[in-house]
């Protein structure tokens, strides 16, 4: 039975380099860049306003006060997108909106709430305040030089990357094909939700829970329908399965009970096993294997056990699949409103619940089976073998995603 890390190291060191494809940068959310992009042009890329104002010779207005306005001559109007064509000349102003070029000869901005109109003479501004050279200013490059790293491989691309990409003028990116991912369920008492249940069956939810997963972590799932405990229909539905994707994620059939097919019907296809046994609680039987280019991630049945590996040891084989950069779970640091336990033998990923001050707290039964404490539960905490963790200790907490 391999610990964790162990498990880890082997899945990540058996994947291969990711494959890439060019997509348009308004379907590339998500995604994870597959190269280095620089800045083919400055951000700004021109001086502009910052404000709605006047463009001005710092020089003409460094006496200017309420009680002491400088008079300048307006010489013309610059708006966004138009660039104003004649020099600033020397007690001379030009009306400005936000982002519009700022004239040759102009090194400042006055805001318009430092100006009033001349009580007499309709082309003159009157200047209340004093500015500095380059106040109220954007200057050319001040954000983004050309030729700077804008991404790198392997980053993943979220809001803020995509607005600096599209207003440094890229329309695509190259980037990490996504993985497909089939989803299988074995059992014969399972069924479909909506479908009326006899007794001994159950609904299935395995697979809505981790098609979920699946696309947060950038992979594309695919639910495939359910398998009967029968050695032959499990074969066939992984050679479905592996016929149409690039990794498939079972769920159920993996222990070591007579009605456990998947480990068999896999090799049956070809496949090869690296190992089925993690020392960790929920989710001791684990099953990772490889079918040529392709894996099996074969998870527990017990709903919380198979969210629970899956987050730990699929997300992790998904992201890097991709060419992540990082793939660990995301965590924050919380302190224990109450004690949790551990008195088994196998580290225990326990389900809590936090509150809006940090305070971190059991989500409820801690069964394999019960979803209820799931649902509320806004990560675990990792409990290692035979160990009580007093309230007021700090903990990580991790998270879904």
């Amino acid at each position: 039975m391999l610990e964790l890390e162990e498990a880890l190291s082997r899945i990540l060191a058996a994947l291969p380099a990711p494959t890439t494809e060019s997509v348009p940068l308004t379907e590339a959310s998500g995604r994870f860049l597959a190269g280095r992009v620089t800045a083919s042009i400055d951000l700004p890329a021109f001086n502009n306003s910052a404000v709605d104002g006047y463009a001005v010779r710092a020089a003409d207005v460094v006496a200017a006060r309420a009680d002491a306005p400088v008079g300048l001559r307006l010489q013309g109007r610059a708006i966004a997108g138009r660039v104003f064509a004649e020099e600033l000349r020397r007690g001379a102003t030009v009306r400005l909106f936000t982002g519009a070029p700022m004239p040759r000869g102009a090194d400042a901005v006055v805001m318009q709430e430092d100006t009033r109109r001349g009580p007499t003479e309709a082309q003159e501004i009157l200047i209340l305040d004093s500015v500095t050279a380059g106040e109220n200013v954007r200057r050319q490059g001040d954000d983004v030089q050309r030729g700077a790293v804008l991404g790198e491989p392997g980053q993943r691309l979220r809001v803020g990357r995509l607005s600096l990409l599209a207003a440094s003028g890229l329309s695509a990116l190259t980037v990490a094909r996504r993985p497909r991912v089939a989803l299988l369920a074995t059992g014969s008492e399972l069924k479909e939700p909506g479908v009326p249940l006899r007794l001994g069956e159950i609904y299935e939810s395995n697979r809505i829970g981790l098609a979920a997963l699946v696309a947060q972590a950038g992979g594309t799932p695919e639910i495939l329908p359910i398998v009967p405990d029968d050695p032959a229909a499990t074969r066939a539905a992984l050679a479905q399965a592996f016929g149409a994707s690039d990794m498939v994620v079972t769920s159920g059939g993996v222990s070591v009970g007579e009605m456990d097919f998947v480990k068999s019907a896999f090799e049956q296809l070809g496949g090869e096993l690296d190992f089925w046994k993690v020392a960790i609680k929920p989710g001791r039987p684990f099953v990772f294997g490889r079918l040529g280019r392709k894996f099996l991630f074969g998870l527990p049945g017990n709903p919380v056990s198979a969210l629970v590996t899956f987050a730990l040891l699929v997300r992790p084989a998904l992201l890097r699949w991709q060419g992540a950069s990082e793939v660990a779970l995301p965590a924050y640091r919380g302190v224990l409103g109450e004690a949790l336990a551990n008195p088994g033998p196998r580290r225990h990923f326990l389900r809590v619940r936090t509150d809006g001050a940090g305070g971190v707290y059991s989500a409820g039964a801690q069964a394999s089976h019960v979803l209820s404490s799931l649902a509320q539960a806004s990560g675990w905490v990792d409990v290692p073998p035979q160990t009580a963790l007093a309230a007021g200790t700090t903990v990580k907490v991790w998270c879904w995603d």
